[in-house]
Order: structure tokens, then C-alpha cells, then sequence
């Protein structure tokens, strides 16, 4: 198998001599939409440009995705992005990925999908969660992979099509996720998978890079199944003929493995040393901080993956459903507001902003869980739903729309709570993600953690971290470290106020205990087994 692991010096004759190229292409391909940015070498994005899509919703929290129309969408945002650039394509030295972690893709022996990806977001494998701690303990399970035992992880997904498709599981050649097929699709030969991403397997010992042998034996896998674990900034291929004419991209540029998005969008926030942390908000949020030597949660609550630069870790937390439920709202409860934001011609967002500023921190006293596709880090409850609690009369649109980015950021306080609890120093938090757009939503999550948070100029992190390995995969930078000194920013930086974090405290206590009411008296249960 063919793998492109030189350095690569790259530049373009001009009239008296020669000159470094001086662009890199990031392609963030996200839950429900890609995004193509061509950057410059001190971090500036000279052109972008995004094309959502959607998930499929089969049954309560089974969620689907065309993985095909997915990466035929990334290809589209790349060919707007380059003729929106104005660029000659030779002057583009490298591109790399951002992906989607943890989707499950099943191909036949000549690399056709058999069946829809399942998402990230699906929890359709609770019995297979059930049927792995028959197996082994979740203490074992955490020992060897640093993930908590859950039905994000791909092994349960492979156990449950072996278990309810076995016509698609005996064609079953490999399961791969969604940079490993968008690599191939882009035109590189095998399946290439990133290790930053591989822990999402379930089957992936962190601290010794390598896929576990117990694991695989216990559950009757062949490790053949798995796809190539390779270091994040690794050129795998170039750009053909037929992707440039698809792409915009001229033929013959390398093409990098890039790293999953949440691990690339730390990156693109400058996580590379000691005591820094992000919190990216997106369809789900996560929690992402520097590990510089092997580390554990002594409370088995939050994840340890490895880092983009290779030999080191970050430990990390996961909110399965964040931006998504703002959208939620958006497309359910606001739809007149979201009309009359078309019709206006304004951003139905900021829209939101200006309704939630006429109500006082607290929404009038509603409070949201919002666990629409299941509770993770720190509670890792697969049957948890979302929930809204003190509705009056004297509550309107503009509450919920409060309770809902209140509820939303509550959640993130939770996981963050786990993380500080886990022993880990942090002294360095930066938020990043389309949310942080709104300065109103900044100073409630500073608020709310009751920590000062920074935001970046670059607010697309993870297209950004994607940039920064297309350039350590040609040799540009020499490693992580050094691309983001050169490409990453910070913006504004947003402090406490301290009568908000005193009310934001008691509502964060409410939460915990409606979360435990609902939780301890079965509810949860009682309505996931209704949905089912």
C-alpha cells in the first residue's frame, strides 16, 4: 500500500527566482454541513464557502447520513471556495480534513457503502452496550480504551449490524469513518484512518497506539476490518484529474490525513500546551484539553484520545447535542420567527439575540435538559431525554429561546465539571464555533463556568486546524506547535459577572437535581422504552 509520508518543499518559479507557494485548504465535513477555507500562512482565510445537508431521524435517536452526498457536498464547498478565492489552484500547496468522529461506514470488498452511515449522535445500541459488559467490566473497558463504556462508540455499532443485518454484515469488508472514505473518495488508495480519531472505535489503546487484542478477541473481530491508524499530517495521495475537475483543486496537490473535528478544531484554538482548553460548540460541544504525558480521569468520566501531535493526549468531555438543539428550536418552536427573519433578510440568530437580551438571566425560572440525543460526559446516560421544566403563562418565545442556549451552556458546565474534578490544572480557556458569533452567548458561557473565556479571530477552528495539517504534511510546518504559532489568533476575551455566576450557581443545581429526579425515579427509562 502506497503512502506518501515525505516532506515536501513546494514552490512556483517567478521572474528572477522562486517563491513558497503560500495557501492551504482546510475541508471541515461536519454533521449537518461542509465547509471548504483557503488560508494563507499567517491564518487569514482569503475564501470559504459551506453547503448544509441534514441527518436522517429513522426512529427515536437512531440517526443516519448519506456519507456519498456528504462528501460529494465537501467537494462542492472547495471548487465555490477556490473560484471565490481568485487564486491560480497551483498556488493551493495542500489540502487536509476535518471530519465528523465516531460514524460508522460499512463497505463491501470494492469500497461501496451497504448501508447509511450511522451518526455519531445515534444511540440505537443499548443492548449492545449491555451485551460488551456481559464481556467486560467498564472498568476493564476504561482501563484499556479511556472511554467510558457508551453507544457512541463504533464497536457497538458493529455488533448491532452483525446482530439485525447479517445480509449486510457478510459483505462486510471494512468499517471506516468518514475522513477515511472522504480520503478515498478524494483519491487516495486504501483506508487511511486518523489516529486522533481511532479511540471512537472502542477498540483503541491510546497510550499504546494500537488497536487492543483483548478487545478484538473477546468480540470476534478481525482486525482486517479496521482501517490503517496513521499519524494526523500525513500525505496519503494527490488531488487526480477526474477530484480537480470536482474539486476546483488542481491535479497533483498532496492530500494530508487530517484528524477528527473536534481534534482539529483544539488545534485551530491553539490547544497544544499544557493547561490550555477548549470548548467547541457545534452540533454537539465538546470539551478538549492539552495532555502532555499519559492521564487518566481517576473517575472514569471523561475521554482520553490522543492529540494531533503525535506521543501526546488531550482529555476530553462530550455533549452529544448542542448547536443542534438551538436549531431545533430554531425549526420547531420559532418557526414564525425564523420566517420573518427570511423575509426580513436578517440573521434569524441574531434575531434570537435581541429576544433573549429582554429576558433576565434565568429565563423567568425555566430550565432545559438538553439530552435530545442522550446525556454523555459526565453522566453517560444512552436513555436520557430532553426535558423543559417550570413553563407558566408568563412565559413567551423569547424565555424559551433563553432557556434553551442557558440549558444548552448548563450542559457544558456539567462536562466541565468533570473534567476540572478529574485533577487536571486549567488555566487557559478559549470557546470557538459558530455560536461565539454572539457576544451574548460568550459572556453567558463566562457566566455560567465562571471562568474568563477567550474567543479567536478565526472562529472556524476546525477548518483551521484541518489548514494547519495540510501544511505539517508537505513540510511547511515541521510540526503542530509551529503551525499554530503562525496561523491562530485570539479575539476578545470575556470575564465573569459576578451577580450572574451567583444565579447561574443555583439554577446549576436545580439542573443537577432534575437531572436525578428523572434519572432515579426511571423516567428516562420509562420514555425510551415507550419510544422504542
Amino acid at each position: 500500500m502506497l503512502c506518501y509520508n515525505r516532506r515536501l518543499s513546494i514552490t512556483i518559479r517567478k521572474e528572477g527566482g522562486t517563491m513558497p507557494k503560500k495557501y492551504l485548504a482546510g475541508i471541515d465535513i461536519g454533521t449537518t454541513g461542509s465547509k471548504a477555507a483557503i488560508y494563507d500562512l499567517e491564518g487569514n482565510a482569503v475564501a470559504s464557502a459551506y453547503e448544509e445537508y441534514t441527518c436522517s431521524y429513522p426512529k427515536p435517536n437512531w440517526v443516519d447520513q448519506d456519507a456519498a452526498f456528504i462528501v460529494s457536498s465537501s467537494m462542492r464547498s472547495a471548487q465555490k471556495a477556490v473560484a471565490q478565492s481568485k487564486l491560480n489552484p497551483e498556488d493551493i500547496c495542500s489540502v487536509s480534513f476535518s471530519a465528523q468522529r465516531c460514524c460508522s461506514i460499512f463497505v463491501d470488498k470494492d469500497g461501496n457503502i451497504l448501508r447509511p452511515m450511522i451518526s455519531w449522535q445515534d444511540a440505537r445500541t443499548v443492548e449492545e452496550v449491555d451485551d460488551i459488559a456481559a464481556k467486560i467490566s467498564a472498568e476493564k473497558f476504561y482501563e484499556i480504551t479511556s472511554m467510558p463504556l457508551n453507544t457512541l462508540y463504533i464497536l457497538t455499532k458493529m455488533l448491532w449490524v452483525r446482530k439485525n443485518e447479517p445480509q449486510i454484515w457478510q459483505k462486510v469488508h471494512k468499517v471506516i469513518q468518514l475522513q477515511d472514505y472522504t480520503l478515498r473518495r478524494w483519491g487516495v488508495d486504501g483506508y487511511y484512518h486518523d489516529i486522533s480519531d481511532a479511540g471512537f472505535y472502542g477498540l483503541w489503546n491510546p497510550f499504546e497506539f494500537a488497536w487492543s487484542d483483548l478487545l478484538l478477541s473477546l468480540f470476534e473481530l478481525d482486525k482486517g476490518l479496521l482501517p490503517e491508524p496513521t499519524q494526523s499530517g500525513t500525505q496519503v495521495g494527490v488531488i487526480s484529474k477526474e477530484v480537480s475537475d470536482e474539486t476546483g483543486i488542481a491535479a497533483g496537490t498532496p492530500i494530508c490525513v487530517g484528524l477528527g473535528d473536534q481534534n482539529s478544531a483544539a488545534v485551530g484554538a491553539g490547544i497544544v500546551k499544557p493547561g490550555y482548553m477548549s470548548v467547541s460548540l457545534g452540533t454537539g460541544s465538546l470539551a478538549a484539553a492539552y495532555l502532555d504525558s499519559p492521564f487518566r480521569d481517576p473517575h472514569a468520566k471523561s475521554m482520553v484520545t490522543n492529540h494531533a501531535t503525535y506521543g501526546k493526549w488531550q482529555l476530553e468531555g462530550i455533549q452529544m447535542g448542542s448547536a443542534s438543539v438551538y436549531r431545533w428550536f430554531r425549526d420547531e418552536i420559532a418557526k414564525l420567527e425564523k420566517s420573518n427573519a427570511e423575509r426580513s433578510g436578517k440573521d434569524v440568530y441574531v434575531l434570537f439575540d435581541e429576544m433573549i437580551s429582554t429576558v433576565p438571566p434565568g429565563a423567568k425560572g425555566l430550565l432545559l435538559l438538553p439530552y435530545f440525543a442522550s446525556a454523555a460526559t459526565p453522566r453517560w446516560n444512552s436513555n436520557a431525554r430532553g426535558a423543559i421544566a417550570g413553563l407558566t403563562f408568563a412565559h413567551d418565545t423569547a424565555c424559551l429561546a433563553r432557556c434553551f442556549m442557558e440549558g444548552i451552556t448548563l450542559e457544558i458546565r456539567d462536562m466541565l465539571s468533570a473534567l476540572f474534578n478529574s485533577g487536571l490544572e486549567i488555566n487557559k480557556v478559549r470557546i470557538l464555533g459558530g455560536p461565539t458569533k454572539s457576544a451574548l452567548w460568550n459572556q453567558m458561557q463566562a457566566d455560567i463556568y465562571n471562568r474568563s473565556v477567550e474567543t479567536l479571530k478565526n472562529t472556524d477552528a476546525a477548518v483551521l486546524g484541518a489548514a494547519i495539517s495540510a501544511g505539517v504534511g508537505i513540510g511547511i510546518f515541521k510540526e503542530f506547535q509551529e503551525g499554530v504559532s503562525a496561523m491562530v489568533s485570539v479575539g476578545q476575551e470575556y470575564h465573569p459577572n459576578k451577580e450572574n455566576v451567583k444565579l447561574y450557581d443555583e439554577l446549576y443545581d436545580v439542573y443537577c437535581k432534575m437531572y436525578e429526579g428523572l434519572a432515579e425515579k426511571g423516567v428516562f427509562d420509562l420514555l425510551a422504552g415507550i419510544q422504542k
